[in-house]
């Protein structure tokens, strides 16, 4: 999901019981090989990316789609398998649009390398992400469609043209329906759009890709206080929306067919889409929890299983969840909740009990295995800190600035916490962010290292873990450098 704010209107938008062995197995067997998830890495302690394509196994995930073309994740999923969906940041859209010879060498880096050298099994290669949102102002209304173009033309010189498709992956805010027509019929792609649309949407269609849209029913909940909660879940509504004799009764269903119509206006009726996101949240907001979230997936999950489809669309559908692992590094600028999609905490755990099957099997997930925290230590506030009230505020201010305090807000997990709590959440986030140096549980004098976990029912104070990407810089070709030395000592004496 992009790190903005979205328009979305009324439709629009630690124990695991579950074994490795059989995960795999049962998701094949419910028919939810169609199913991926959106593996996103904008955290300050990344997890070893093999650990995490580990995990993706143990559960049967045969599909991921990335944000970049990191070569530490690619490389991971090197000989495993797992279908993936490689992405082209934004902000190189108008040097691929403008310079063919940097398409080409793009293409050659980051894909061809890893199809044929590294076995990767690559199937799209998303050119952007939500690139025409209405708060990026136009920025690349001019780069998206000559950047596919290129994109596909040397995919296709490279020999790879008819296994790997280039793709667009946009927000469901491209199309929409009149204010005093709020139905899926109505829908059409925006008008300031529409021709571009028109453009890409019959280039992918002749070239065989797909279009992938980004669906989220909390949005639409998030942004109109007068949404109806149930009509973003599963469980039916007594208030459907009635279009052309069909019911509609939840968001998801209607925001579809309103881009089914769309394509059908464009003249590409039978264009195939993909759902490239579609989550719910966890913290940060009061509909971002854990039992809204479970319901969520509880009810999309059998539907998905159960190859119900949409009106417009019966039958199967493929699904990219969004997403993985909390991240921590996210803007926040659409809302706290934006570092809380994850299914899996920053630490690999799962969240909550979830079947992936879609049969009502209601299990925890397969954690991350192999993950190592710092130690068990937290930097709270003293507390006659509470003597010293503004340094104590400007101390959570700047804390909260420079790491991640979403959980301390309106509505959030931590938010009934204390002043002294705020603070030590805050001060001990700040401790964590920078794994636990001694330095960084000092504020003037008003905090101090505990051994004691100072967590709450509701309230997670974390420890952080061992970042990876720290360790692999501090390895020489991912040798420790504590390994290397004993080594070195050993040749010299012995």
């Amino acid at each position: 999901m992009a790190n903005c704010i979205v328009h979305v209107t009324f439709f629009l938008l630690t124990c695991y019981c579950l074994s490795a062995a059989s995960a795999p197995q049962n998701a094949r067997a419910a028919g939810l090989d169609r199913l991926g998830v959106n593996w996103g890495t904008m955290t300050s302690h990344p997890i070893n990316p093999t650990i995490i394509v580990d995990m993706l196994r143990a559960n049967g995930i045969r599909k991921v789609k990335l944000f970049d073309a990191n070569p530490w994740t690619m490389t991971a999923l090197g000989g495993t398998h797992i279908e993936t969906m490689v992405a082209i940041p934004n902000d190189q859209l108008s040097q691929i649009s403008t310079d063919y010879n940097y398409a080409k060498k793009w293409i050659s880096n980051n894909i061809t390398r890893y199809y044929y050298d590294h076995k990767v099994k690559i199937r799209y290669v998303a050119v952007g992400n939500e690139p025409f949102l209405k708060s990026y102002n136009n920025l690349y209304i001019n780069s998206t469609f000559p950047a596919l173009r290129n994109i596909q033309k040397a995919l296709d010189e490279a020999g790879l043209g008819t296994v790997i498709k280039a793709t667009v992956p946009l927000n469901a805010d491209v199309y929409n329906s009149p204010n005093n027509n709020p139905v899926p019929s109505a829908g059409e792609f925006r008008v300031d759009i529409r021709q571009i649309m028109h453009k890409i949407v019959h280039y992918l269609n002749h070239t065989g890709a797909p279009f992938v849209v980004n669906i989220y029913p909390f949005l639409s909940l998030y942004q109109n206080p007068h949404f109806p909660i149930d009509f973003a879940f599963f469980n039916g509504t007594n208030k459907p929306i009635i279009d052309k004799g069909v019911k509609y009764t939840n968001v998801f269903d209607a925001n579809f067919d309103m881009l089914v119509w769309s394509l059908k206006k464009a003249g590409v009726p039978n264009m195939k889409i993909i759902v490239g996101e579609v989550g719910w949240p966890t913290d940060g907001d009061k509909n971002a929890n854990i039992q809204n979230a479970k319901r969520f997936y509880d009810g999309f999950l059998r539907k998905l299983a159960n190859k119900v489809g949409t009106p417009k669309r019966p039958g199967g559908m493929d699904v990219y969840l969004f997403g993985l692992i909390d991240e921590n590094q996210k803007s926040i600028l659409p809302g706290n909740f934006e570092r809380n999609w994850g299914l899996f905490t920053y630490d690999g755990r799962p969240k909550f009990a979830m079947d992936l099957t879609g049969t009502g099997k209601d299990q925890y997930l397969v954690g991350a295995k192999g993950v190592e925290h710092l130690p068990a230590q937290w930097c709270v506030s003293k507390k006659e800190s509470e003597e010293r009230y503004y340094e104590l505020s400007n101390s959570i201010n700047y804390a909260c600035q420079m790491t991640d305090c979403t959980a301390l807000g309106y509505n959030s997990s931590c938010n009934d916490l204390s002043l002294l709590g705020n603070a030590s959440y805050a001060f001990n986030m700040y401790f964590q962010m920078h794994d636990q140096d001694v330095r960084a549980c000092n504020f003037n004098g008003l905090a101090i290292v505990t051994e004691e976990n100072p967590s709450t029912d509701k309230c997670l104070f974390p420890v952080q873990i061992i970042s990876e990407s720290k360790r692999k810089e501090a390895g020489v070709y991912g040798v420790p450098l504590l390994v290397l030395l004993i080594s070195l000592l050993y040749h010299l004496f012995v």
